[in-house]
């Protein structure tokens, strides 16, 4: 009995140092949205992959540049060997991410912050995708139209470069974004920004989707309104209304990024450079993972693998 409970102890005690040994990496969202749930999904392949480090997915309690900053010093107080995180904020959160890289392995998705002391960025051109929804509009809009563009946040760099690529493809054309509105991430919110616009600006014939929930936000009240299938919509991601509104036609298309592989290879990307690997790192320091137009040809082979990929088919 003694020799059994003995052993017992040593087991778990040896089992706990295994534990605390172990490497923490952690990838922190800019806000809850159903958006980062691929994410989630490819870190939690990562985590198969690497046995030997504990993977994290923390979302902030708010959408708002201080809330992160602090998660992200309490991860930091609590030792993480690296945090990948998507900057609400990138121009006001440049000292706070310098604070973050100098105590912990630091890398950016989805929203860069180029100007920090972070080590790389994983994730979408924001600039090409743009130009994507920029072709979406012109094949849709031949004519021209008035646009008004939805955003989380308008000062996030994934923002301001989504719509810059748009301008960029439209110039010259007859097709104008005449606004933009933000939410904060806030999807009541997102949906009265639209209401707003059905109601003041009647000559508004596009709506461009700029975060994955604004599509479907400007779904649900183009429907509520009866104008769904009489004004253009378009923009990003891939959430399930998005693609329900492809498929039946009252989407004109939208531009998808690989959230799922952001999590995925920044995590093994993170474990690689902690083990003294950053020959894949590009002189530039953008790991870019291509983006790709979802229309109503290919609907329905994208959300099957999507399915697939999250382990819901």
């Amino acid at each position: 009995m003694l020799t059994s409970a003995v052993a017992a102890l040593f087991a778990s005690t040896v089992f706990c140092a295994q534990a605390a040994d172990k490497k923490t990496l952690v990838f922190v969202a800019n806000g809850a949205s159903d958006f980062w749930k691929a994410a989630e999904a490819g870190v939690k392949k990562a985590q198969e992959e690497l046995p030997n480090y504990n993977l994290q997915f923390k979302y902030p309690e708010q959408s708002a540049a201080a809330i992160q900053e602090r998660l992200m010093d309490d991860l930091v107080a609590g030792g993480v060997a690296g945090i990948m995180v998507s900057a609400v904020d990138p121009k006001t959160e440049t000292d706070a991410l310098d604070r973050v890289a100098s105590h912990t392995l630091l890398l950016t998705t989805d929203s860069d912050a180029p100007k920090s002391k972070r080590l790389a960025y994983i994730g979408s051109s924001n600039v090409l995708a743009g130009n994507q929804v920029g072709e979406i509009l012109k094949k849709a809009l031949p004519n021209g139209g008035k646009c008004m563009a939805y955003v989380g946040l308008p000062g996030a760099d994934n923002a301001r470069e989504r719509i810059q690529g748009i301008k960029d493809t439209i110039k010259g054309t007859k097709i104008e974004i005449v606004d933009v509105r933000a939410d904060d991430i806030d999807q009541a919110r997102a949906k009265r920004n639209v209401e707003d616009t059905l109601t003041a600006n009647p000559n508004v014939d596009c709506m461009l989707g700029i975060y994955s929930y604004n599509i479907p936000q400007i779904y649900q009240a183009l429907k509520e309104s009866g104008a769904l299938g009489k004004i253009t919509v378009t923009g990003f991601d891939d959430d399930p209304i998005t693609l329900g509104g492809i498929k039946e036609g009252t989407i004109a298309g939208t531009v998808v990024q690989q959230p799922y592989e952001w999590g995925y290879q920044g995590m093994k990307d993170m474990a690689k450079i902690l083990e003294g690997d950053k020959s894949f790192i590009p002189k530039d320091n953008l790991m870019i993972i291509p983006t790709k137009v979802i229309d109503k040809a290919g609907v329905d082979d994208y959300a099957a693998q999507l399915k697939k990929l999250q382990g819901k088919g």
